[in-house]
């Protein structure tokens, strides 16, 4: 069917222009409508499909923007905060370059700017003076600055519980300067005064050696680490608890005493110290003790120190000393019988690396001796200080083997000492005393037959 040309015309310019418009057509195409010369008209077939395809291909590319924007959303919320857009006064907040369009782009004050920043790398500040104008500017203050460690001062639980162990190794090995450099690295403070009062009163419950040992280290301590009044103010304290050591140590006063005048002649005491309790003590144990500190005084006058007030302990005297004490303990024994008195005595003497002096001078006691009683009382003692370990095995075989090696000089003087010595060998032996290596290195001496037994004059082994 052929159409018109005016009308073909009028369809190419306008081909929506006629015919009612679909839901939103309006909206967006509202300004295509073409009106013809009679007005509007319906649109035809051709004019409907067209318009389908263009809304169709509008709506797709809507949908594919919108979903472009939930994917972009998506992903944000997923990963990390997105940054601010290139445009934004957002992104130019955290900029380090310059907004003045000045610069390189580099960062301010090349890195030594910013909060919580001291300067650039590498920059060595030199020293400023202060400032009258600082508030906290103080005149009297300035000075050069010193650094120095500060220890505490020592309660008097942890006094006690440091300086004890100090005492009782210092006991062992006697040298007073590791005991000095030990108290310089303590902060006593004002209980200086205690470190002598601790050791004299260890030294009470110790030996005579000990006691020795305590006096030499109070005449060290004083003007290095304590001073006389502190010494003093020591044996003040000790004075008035004389009633409480003699509950453990009787003889308290007497060598409380004994440490005063060591102590005075020493001049670790101030030399006035026993006039200031004249008339001035109720107690009849300080009395005691200050009297005995007096008489030593007084005895001893001419002399600048009591070296001998303790005597001289354990491997300090001489040999013939300790031999001869050995020797008086035997025999005290063998009179009045009492095993308990001689392993006291033994032990008074300090010197356990001497005990085979012990054994040696009991055997040749009992060799020299006569009758049974000897025997069998040396054999008891024996037996009790083997029992006890006053007397070691090494102590016991080198007191032996010395009289063995010796027998031979011995039987010049006592010629059935080959007999007696056989005999108490292994009494000892079956009291359990000596070993049986000890027993069969006895030396024995064969019997000989003399004329008189009728061998018709021959001596025969």
């Amino acid at each position: 069917m052929a159409v018109p040309a005016a009308e073909l015309v009028a369809t190419d310019r306008a081909p929506f222009a006629t015919g009612p418009c679909p839901a939103g057509a309006e909206e967006e195409d509202g300004d295509e409508e073409l009106l013809g010369a009679g007005g509007p008209r319906a649109w035809t077939p051709q004019e409907k499909l067209l318009h389908e395809a263009r809304l169709k291909a509008k709506a797709k590319r809507r949908l594919r923007r919108t979903s472009s924007r939930d994917s972009a959303r998506e992903s944000l919320s997923e990963g990390a905060e997105p940054g601010p857009e290139p445009g934004s006064p957002k992104g130019r907040a955290h900029d380090r370059r310059s907004r003045m369009g000045k610069g390189r782009g580099l960062p301010k004050k090349g890195g030594a700017g910013g909060k919580g920043v001291w300067g650039a790398p590498g920059v060595v500040y030199g020293y400023q003076e202060p400032d009258a104008r600082d508030p906290n500017y103080d005149e009297v203050a300035q000075g050069d600055t010193v650094y120095a460690t500060v220890v505490p001062e020592l309660e008097e639980g942890e006094l006690e519980k440091n300086v004890q162990p100090m005492v009782l190794e210092y006991f062992e090995h006697g040298d007073t300067s590791e005991v000095m450099e030990l108290l310089r690295g303590l902060n006593l403070g004002s209980r200086r005064h205690a470190v002598p009062s601790l050791a004299v009163a260890l030294a009470l419950e110790g030996k005579a050696s000990h006691r020795e040992l305590t006096s030499r280290l109070l005449s060290d301590l004083v003007g290095r680490v304590v001073t006389p009044e502190d010494i003093a103010w020591a044996f003040d304290k000790m004075l008035r608890d004389l009633p409480d050591l003699i509950l453990d140590t009787p003889e308290a006063p007497q060598m409380l005493g004994q440490f005063i005048a060591r102590a005075v002649a020493d001049h670790a005491l101030p030399l006035d110290f026993l006039e200031r309790y004249k008339g001035r003590v109720d107690c009849e144990h300080a009395r005691a003790a200050l009297d005995r500190a007096a008489v030593l005084l007084r005895i001893k006058r001419d002399v600048n120190r009591l070296d001998n007030v303790w005597g001289v302990g354990g491997g300090q005297r001489p040999v013939k000393h300790l031999v001869k004490e050995m020797n008086l303990l035997l025999r005290e024994y063998l009179l009045s019988g009492e095993v308990s008195e001689a392993e006291h005595c033994l032990r008074e003497l300090e010197v356990p690396h001497f005990h085979h002096e012990l054994v040696y001078e009991a055997v040749v006691m009992v060799l020299e001796g006569s009758g049974e009683g000897p025997v069998a009382m040396m054999v008891t003692l024996l037996k009790v200080l083997w029992e006890t370990g006053l007397v070691t095995l090494d102590q016991m075989n080198r007191g032996f083997q010395r009289v063995y090696e010796e027998l031979g000089d011995i039987s010049l003087d006592v010629p059935l000492a080959h007999g007696l010595l056989e005999r108490l060998v292994e009494l000892c032996f079956d009291r359990g005393i000596i070993t049986r290596a000890l027993r069969d290195a006895c030396p024995a001496r064969g019997r000989k037959r003399f004329v008189s037994e009728g061998d018709g004059g021959q001596v025969k082994e």
